[in-house]
C-alpha cells in the first residue's frame, strides 16, 4: 500500500476560501438571471435537519492533493468540483445539482494524470448524463490474479491510459430510468525493472490493448438526494458487449450496483451498498479484470491488489450529522460549519467462474469525518481511514482517503 501524506493546513485554508467564494454568489448584488441561482428550496427531509441550508446555488471547491510514494515520488495536484443547476431560467425545486469534477496531478518522476468527470441532471431529473475523460501516465503495482496474491510478488508497471466513458438515461416511468453507455479504453503496459510476478506470468494482452464496450442500462432511483442521501433506494444494472471489430477481443461485461438508506433519527442515517462486476470471454485482458479496493467500496485495499473474473462486495455505513451552531468569523472567513461522523464496515472477494468461496471474503472497516462545504446541495469533503486484512508475513492493509463527496 502506498503511503500518502496529505497537507491538512492547505486543505483548511482552501475550505475557507471556497466557502467565502460560495457565499459571494448569494450575498453580492444579483441580476435577474442570478436570482434563479439562489431560489429557496424546501428540504426533502421531513426531519428538517437541513432547514438551515435553504439556498440552491452554484459553488466551486478546490481541494489540494500532495502525496508521496516510492513509485511516484512527490505528487502535486488538485481536485476541483463545480456544482450548478441546469434549469436556472425555469427552475424546478426537485432538480438535482449537476457537477463537473476535474482532477489533474503530476509527479517528480515526470508522470501526469488528468481526470474530468461530469454528472448532469436536466430539469425535473428527466434526463441524466454522465461522462468521464481520463488520461494518465502513471505507475501501478501488479500483484497477480486471484484472492491470495502476495505483497512480495508485486511488480511495478508503467501504464499509459486513454479513457472515454459516456452514459445517458431517461426517466421512463416514476423512478425508473433506461439508457445506453459507451466506454472506450486504450492501455499500454511495461515493466522496466523486470522484478516481480508480471514478468513470469502468462497474461492476455500483457503489453496492453484497447476495448470499446456498448451497453444498456436500467436504473431505479427514489433517493431523497443524490448527495449525503438520507433515505431511499438506488439500483443500477448495466450489460455491455465489446465487439471484436472495435476491441482487441470480444468481451461481455455485467455491472450491478445497489444502495439503500434508512433515516434512523433526525441526525442518524444508515446506508447499505453492494456491487457485482463480471467480465466474460475466451480471452480476458488482465487490466480489465474487476479489481477490489478503492476510495468508494472496500476502502483499505490497494486498487488491484486482488483482481479476477468476478468481483462481489458489500458495505454498510452509519452517518451522524453534527451542527455545533457556532459561527467562525476570522478575516475573510465567515462560516457556520456543519459536519458528519461516519463509521463503516464491508466485505468483498474476487473469484473466477465456478470458483466462488465464502472463505475468500476479506474484511474492511474504518471511520471518517465529513465537512459540508456546499450545504444546499449536501456536498461534502470526506476524510476516511480504513483497514483491511492482515496476511501472514505482511503488514495489515490500510488506506487514508481525502475525497470530494460521499463514498456512496
Amino acid at each position: 500500500m502506498c503511503k500518502i501524506v496529505r497537507i491538512t493546513a492547505a486543505f483548511i485554508l482552501l475550505t475557507a476560501g471556497a466557502k467565502a467564494q460560495q457565499d459571494s454568489v448569494s450575498k453580492a448584488g444579483v441580476s435577474p438571471q442570478d436570482t434563479h441561482d439562489s431560489i429557496a428550496v424546501a428540504d426533502a427531509s421531513p426531519e428538517g435537519i437541513y432547514d438551515s441550508l435553504p439556498l440552491r446555488r452554484r459553488s466551486f471547491f478546490p481541494l489540494p492533493v500532495l502525496g508521496y510514494s516510492q513509485e511516484k515520488g512527490l505528487e502535486i495536484g488538485a481536485a476541483m468540483l463545480y456544482s450548478f443547476y441546469t434549469d436556472n431560467r425555469y427552475p424546478d425545486p426537485t432538480t438535482r445539482n449537476s457537477t463537473l469534477n476535474l482532477i489533474p496531478s503530476l509527479t517528480t518522476e515526470n508522470q501526469f494524470k488528468v481526470d474530468l468527470k461530469a454528472n448532469i441532471w436536466t430539469s425535473g431529473n428527466t434526463w441524466h448524463y454522465k461522462g468521464n475523460l481520463r488520461y494518465h501516465n502513471y505507475p501501478i503495482y501488479f500483484f497477480g490474479i486471484g484472492d491470495a496474491t502476495h505483497h512480495s510478488d508485486r511488480s511495478l508497471l508503467s501504464n499509459i491510459r486513454y479513457k472515454v466513458q459516456l452514459e445517458g438515461e431517461r426517466r421512463i416511468s416514476g423512478h425508473f430510468y433506461a439508457g445506453a453507455s459507451i466506454l472506450y479504453q486504450n492501455d499500454a503496459y511495461s515493466s522496466s525493472d523486470n522484478k516481480g510476478i508480471y514478468n513470469t506470468m502468462s497474461l492476455t494482452d500483457k503489453e496492453g490493448g484497447h476495448v470499446t464496450f456498448l451497453g444498456l442500462t436500467g436504473i431505479f432511483d427514489n433517493r431523497d438526494n443524490q448527495n449525503y442521501t438520507r433515505r431511499g433506494w438506488w439500483l443500477k444494472l448495466n450489460a455491455a458487449y465489446a465487439p471484436a471489430f472495435i476491441s482487441s477481443h470480444p468481451l461481455f461485461k455485467l455491472e450491478a450496483q445497489g444502495a439503500h438508506f434508512i433515516s434512523l433519527s433526525p441526525k442518524s442515517t444508515l446506508g447499505f451498498n453492494g456491487i457485482l462486476n463480471s467480465l466474460q470471454g475466451n480471452q480476458l485482458p488482465f487490466y480489465l479484470l474487476p479489481e477490489m479496493g478503492n476510495d468508494l467500496i472496500m476502502r483499505g485495499y490497494y486498487s488491484g491488489r486482488y483482481r479476477d473474473q468476478n468481483y462481489l462486495a458489500a458495505q454498510t455505513e452509519y452517518r451522524y450529522f453534527i451542527d455545533p451552531k457556532i459561527r467562525v468569523h476570522i478575516w475573510f472567513l465567515d462560516v457556520k460549519p456543519k459536519f458528519a461522523l461516519a463509521a463503516f464496515a464491508g466485505t468483498g472477494t474476487v473469484f473466477s467462474n465456478h470458483d466462488f468461496r465464502f472463505a475468500g471474503f476479506k474484511p474492511g472497516y474504518g471511520a471518517g469525518i465529513r465537512y459540508f462545504y456546499d450545504e444546499g446541495a449536501r456536498l461534502t469533503i470526506r476524510i476516511d481511514y480504513a483497514v483491511g486484512e492482515k496476511r501472514s508475513g505482511e503488514s495489515r492493509q490500510k488506506g487514508l482517503y481525502l475525497s470530494l463527496a460521499e463514498a456512496f
